[in-house]
C-alpha cells in the first residue's frame, strides 16, 4: 500500500458513522431548495438552507435566468480577463457597487474564490492580516496564501484584538479580516468597535457579509449598513448563493483598489467567468431585495418567533443575532444522531462538527428563509425537543 493509500485508511470518521446509518453529509434533494424538499421519497421541512430571502424557486428569478441562457448560451467559455465579460457582468457590478455604498465591484465565479483571490493581493511581505478565529474557511485560505504575517484574535474579543495590533509595526499596512455574520454561531462582528480599533491603530477592514446581505440594513445592504459603518469599511464582500438566489460572490470598494484587483486577483483573472444564467438570477434577485421590503420583515417576524420559542423550550442557542440559531449539542457522536433522528421526524438541519467549530461546541444549524411559515416553525421545534430529550441533551 502506497503512503496516500496508507493515510487514507487511517480516515476511519465518516466510514464509521456511515456503517451506524447517522452519516449525515451529502444527502440528496430531488426538487427545489424550498422550505420543503423531497428526500428519499418523503417531503422534508428544509431548516438547513442559506436561502434567508426563500427566493431559489422565484419564477421571475428563473425566467431572468432562462432568458440569458438563450441569448447568451449557457457559459462564457473564459475567464473575465479575456473572452468572458458580458453586459450583465458589468450591469451586475455597478448595481452592487451603488447597493452596498462603494466605488466600484468585481464579481467572481464563486464566493469562495472572492477572498481565496482577494485577500493575498491585499497584503503581503512586511503587512499584517489579523482574522477572527472563527471565521469562514475562504478567508482562512485567502490568508493562508498571503506572505503577510498571520494573526489571529479569540472569536468577537475585542481586547484580544488590540492586543495583536499591538504586535504589528505602526507604519505597517494591517488588514482587520471578519465576518459579519458567523455561519454557524450566528452572531455579528462587533463592527463598531473594530472601526475604533482601525482608526487607532491607522488599520484597514475587509467585512465578508455572505450571511450578512439580504438580512441585515435597509432592503437587506447587510450588517455595514445595519451599523451605519459602510464610509468606515475599506472592503465590503458578499456572495450571491444565499440571499440573492444563485451562485458567484463580489468584493466592493475603492475604485482603486478594485481597478488593482481586477488585474491582479489570481482566482479572478484565471478563472472562467460566471455562467450567464447565474449572472441574469443574481441581478434579478437584487431587484427583488430592493423593492420587496416585506421579504426581510418577514424574516425577522419569523426569526424572532423561532428565536423565543427555542429559548422558551431551553434550548442553548448562544449568541446569534441572527436567522442561523445554533443549537448546542456539545458531543459530537450525538450532533450526528440528532441530524438523523430529526430527519426521520421531518427536519432537514445540518451538524457541525470540527473543523467547522471547537470540539466542545458541536452543534446543529437551524437556519430560516422568509418563505417559512408559523406552523412550519412549530413543527421543527416540537419535534426537535423530542429528539433532543430522546439523546438526554434536553432535560
Amino acid at each position: 500500500m502506497g503512503i496516500l493509500q496508507d493515510r487514507l485508511s487511517k480516515f476511519r470518521l465518516p466510514q464509521m458513522y456511515m456503517e451506524r446509518g447517522v452519516y449525515p453529509y451529502f444527502r440528496e434533494i430531488d426538487s427545489a431548495q424550498n422550505t420543503e424538499v423531497m428526500m428519499d421519497g418523503k417531503k422534508v421541512l428544509m431548516f438547513g438552507s442559506n436561502s434567508y430571502m426563500g427566493l431559489t424557486y422565484d419564477k421571475r428569478i428563473i425566467d431572468a435566468a432562462i432568458a440569458a441562457t438563450q441569448k447568451y448560451g449557457t457559459g462564457c467559455a473564459g475567464s473575465r480577463l479575456l473572452n468572458g465579460t458580458l453586459d450583465i457582468h458589468i450591469k451586475l457590478e455597478k448595481e452592487l457597487a451603488e447597493f452596498v455604498g462603494k466605488d466600484e465591484s468585481l464579481c467572481f465565479s464563486t464566493g469562495f474564490t472572492v477572498n481565496e483571490g482577494v485577500i493575498p493581493q491585499l497584503v503581503g511581505r512586511g503587512d499584517y492580516i489579523i482574522c477572527d478565529d472563527r471565521d469562514h474557511a475562504s478567508i482562512v485560505d485567502g490568508r493562508r496564501l498571503s506572505f503577510a504575517t498571520q494573526l489571529k484574535y479569540k472569536h468577537n474579543d475585542m481586547d484580544a484584538l488590540e492586543k495583536e495590533l499591538q504586535k504589528c509595526e505602526p507604519d505597517a499596512l494591517k488588514l482587520i479580516v471578519v465576518d459579519s455574520v458567523f455561519s454557524m454561531e450566528g452572531d455579528l462582528a462587533n463592527l463598531p468597535e473594530i472601526v475604533r480599533l482601525k482608526k487607532k491603530y491607522n488599520a484597514s477592514v475587509y467585512v465578508d457579509e455572505a450571511h450578512g446581505l439580504g438580512v441585515f440594513g435597509r432592503n437587506g445592504r447587510g450588517v455595514c449598513d445595519h451599523f451605519g459603518l459602510t464610509d468606515e469599511i475599506d472592503l465590503i464582500m458578499g456572495t450571491f448563493s444565499k440571499s440573492l438566489a444563485s451562485i458567484g460572490g463580489f468584493v466592493a470598494g475603492d475604485k482603486d483598489v478594485i481597478n488593482w484587483l481586477r488585474h491582479n486577483a489570481r482566482s479572478y483573472i484565471f478563472q472562467a467567468s460566471n455562467t450567464p444564467a447565474a449572472t441574469a438570477a443574481a441581478i434579478e434577485a437584487l431587484h427583488i431585495l430592493k423593492t420587496e421590503p416585506e421579504r426581510q420583515e418577514n424574516l425577522w417576524k419569523i426569526t424572532n418567533y423561532a428565536l423565543k420559542r427555542f429559548r422558551d423550550a431551553g434550548f442553548e442557542i448562544g449568541d446569534t443575532e441572527s436567522p442561523i440559531i445554533p443549537l448546542y449539542v456539545r458531543d459530537t457522536d450525538k450532533t450526528f444522531e440528532v441530524t438523523k433522528l430529526a430527519f426521520d421526524e421531518g427536519v432537514f438541519i445540518n451538524p457541525v462538527i470540527p473543523p467547522a467549530c471547537h470540539p466542545q461546541d458541536t452543534l446543529v444549524r437551524f437556519a430560516l428563509m422568509a418563505t417559512h411559515t408559523q406552523d412550519q416553525v412549530d413543527f421543527a421545534i416540537d419535534k426537535l425537543v423530542k429528539c433532543f430529550k430522546q439523546l438526554d441533551i434536553l432535560k
